[in-house]
């Protein structure tokens, strides 16, 4: 893993590029379970979205998602395919749902698929994989962009944060104010748990937020919805 945490200014325009919601990889289709959560009375205000978020980010991201990333991309710095293939495969096997696992590797997929038109020659292989989790292409991308692995932990998770408090105002629904309130609240929350990520051990990833597995699994099978996960 880089030890160099420094930005210049083509790299943190990279790292815009990666966190951004136009990046074309279908995260606008997906809200992780949110979907049933409203429908069931689970988060019906800011506030309930609010607490959602923060359980997620604390238990899950930076537990699971940051700490595998942070090894995904030192794999990756090192050209090391099969700690790339390994962890990959520990983070899809950590997700708890059959939707949450097509989530994650159709994005993923989405942008193996970019990058690999963009011209990074890392990504291609991944194009014909199976096992294809957001967070190995992510890494990919930063390393041949050259982002360390503490901006790209913040863009994963800023990435994240936009598209769920995104699901949120048009589920519940909110006003694009209110959207912009929640981006505020929570966005201190980011950096505590990219720090505590990058400083896990092998022996202490791990997150498992039971009500976000019950959400996902009864979306799979929601009468009628707006997303596909």
């Amino acid at each position: 893993m880089s030890t160099n945490t420094a930005l210049n200014d083509l790299s943190l325009l990279r790292v815009m590029q990666l966190a951004s919601p136009t990046l074309p990889v279908g995260a606008y289709a997906q809200s992780q379970g949110l979907e049933w959560a409203v429908e069931a009375g689970w988060v019906n205000s800011e506030a309930a979205l609010e607490d959602w978020l923060i359980m997620q980010l604390r238990d899950s991201l930076a537990l699971l998602d940051l700490p595998v990333l942070a090894r995904l991309h030192a794999a990756a710095l090192t050209l090391d395919d099969a700690q790339l293939q390994c962890w990959s495969r520990y983070l899809l096997a950590s997700r708890e749902t059959r939707e949450l696992v097509a989530d994650d590797c159709e994005r993923g997929k989405s942008l193996a698929r970019l990058l690999s038109d963009l011209g990074v020659a890392a990504a291609t292989p991944w194009v014909q994989r199976a096992d294809t989790p957001f967070a190995a292409l992510s890494a990919i991308a930063a390393v041949d962009w050259q982002i360390p692995a503490p901006a790209a932990a913040s863009a994963y998770a800023w990435g994240w944060l936009e598209n769920q408090v995104l699901a949120g105002v048009k589920l519940i629904p909110l006003g694009q104010l209110a959207g912009q309130r929640l981006l505020l609240k929570l966005s201190p929350e980011i950096p505590p748990a990219c720090a505590q990520a990058l400083l896990l051990s092998d022996d202490d990833i791990g997150g498992s937020l039971p009500i976000l597995a019950l959400a996902s699994s009864l979306h799979e099978t929601q009468y009628t919805r707006l997303f596909r996960s």
